[in-house]
C-alpha cells in the first residue's frame, strides 16, 4: 500500500513537472510576443507610404496574422531576408535578398518610409552594421523588437545562434549614433515571462509627438528578468 502511495505521488510529481514545465517555456516565449504584437497595433496604423519589414522571414506574428496586416494605412508593403535556411522565402511579393551583416546596396538607402524589425538583431553577430543597415534604410520612422530577458535559443544545427541582449539604454545610444531620435520605448513585465523592449525612433521627432498620446514616453525600466527567476525558484520547488 505504502509503495503504491510512493508511486502515484512520484508520477504526480512528473505530471506537474511536465505541466509546469510546458507553463514556463510558453510564458516566457509566448506572452512577450503577444505583447509586442499588442504594442504595434497601437501605433502601425499612423504609418502610410513605404514598409519594410526587415528580416521579416514569413511576415508571421505568431498568434495567426501576418504584420504586413498591421500596417493598414502603408501604401506599399515589403520584407528583405537573406538568402539562406530560414531567409529568403522566394514567392513573397516585394521581397528584397539582403544580408544585414553586411552594408546594404546603394539603391537601399533610405528607400523607404518605416523599417520594422522584430526579434533579429541578437542572432547577427555584426550588430553595430545591422543596426546601421536598418537606420539607413529608414526614410524616418524604426519599430524595433528586441529581447531584453529571455533564454539563449537557436537551431540545433547550428545556422542560427543567439548573441545579444540590449538594454534600453543601448538601443537608445544606437538610435542617436546613426541619426535618430527616441520616439517610443516599453518592456513587457510579465511574471514569469520573457522580456521584450518595444521601440520607436525617427529622424523627425518635432513631426510625431502629437500623433499619439504615448509619443514621448521612454521607459528604461525593464525587471522581468527578476521575476522570471523568482517563478524558476517556484517551479523547482513544486518539483521536489
Amino acid at each position: 500500500m505504502v509503495n503504491i502511495f510512493k508511486k502515484r505521488t512520484t508520477i504526480y510529481k512528473i505530471k506537474v513537472s511536465v505541466m509546469m514545465g510546458k507553463l514556463l517555456q510558453d510564458r516566457i516565449f509566448r506572452l512577450p510576443r503577444i505583447w509586442s504584437n499588442d504594442e504595434l497595433l497601437k501605433f502601425a496604423y499612423l504609418f502610410k507610404d513605404d514598409v519594410v519589414n526587415v528580416s521579416g522571414w514569413k511576415d508571421f506574428d505568431k498568434n495567426g496574422k501576418h504584420y504586413k496586416d498591421y500596417f493598414i494605412n502603408s501604401k506599399n508593403y515589403f520584407m528583405t531576408n537573406a538568402n539562406m535556411d530560414s531567409g529568403l522565402q522566394g514567392d513573397f511579393e516585394n521581397e528584397i535578398e539582403l544580408d544585414l551583416s553586411k552594408e546594404i546596396p546603394e539603391n537601399l538607402y533610405q528607400k523607404f518610409d518605416v523599417c520594422f524589425n522584430h526579434t533579429v538583431l541578437e542572432h547577427i553577430f555584426e550588430i553595430d552594421q545591422s543596426f546601421k543597415n536598418i537606420c539607413d534604410m529608414s526614410k524616418d520612422i524604426v519599430i524595433l523588437v528586441t529581447p531584453f530577458s529571455q533564454p539563449v535559443h537557436y537551431a540545433k544545427d547550428k545556422s542560427w545562434l543567439d548573441y545579444w541582449r540590449l538594454t534600453p539604454f543601448a538601443i537608445e545610444k544606437y538610435f542617436k549614433k546613426n541619426g535618430f531620435e527616441m520616439l517610443y520605448m516599453n518592456c513587457n513585465e510579465n511574471l514569469g515571462a520573457g522580456s521584450y523592449i518595444f521601440s520607436i525612433a525617427t529622424r523627425n521627432k518635432l513631426n510625431w509627438l502629437e500623433k499619439h498620446e504615448d509619443f514621448g514616453k521612454i521607459k528604461y525600466s525593464c525587471n522581468c528578468g527578476i521575476k522570471i527567476r523568482w517563478f524558476k525558484l517556484l517551479f523547482n520547488l513544486l518539483k521536489k
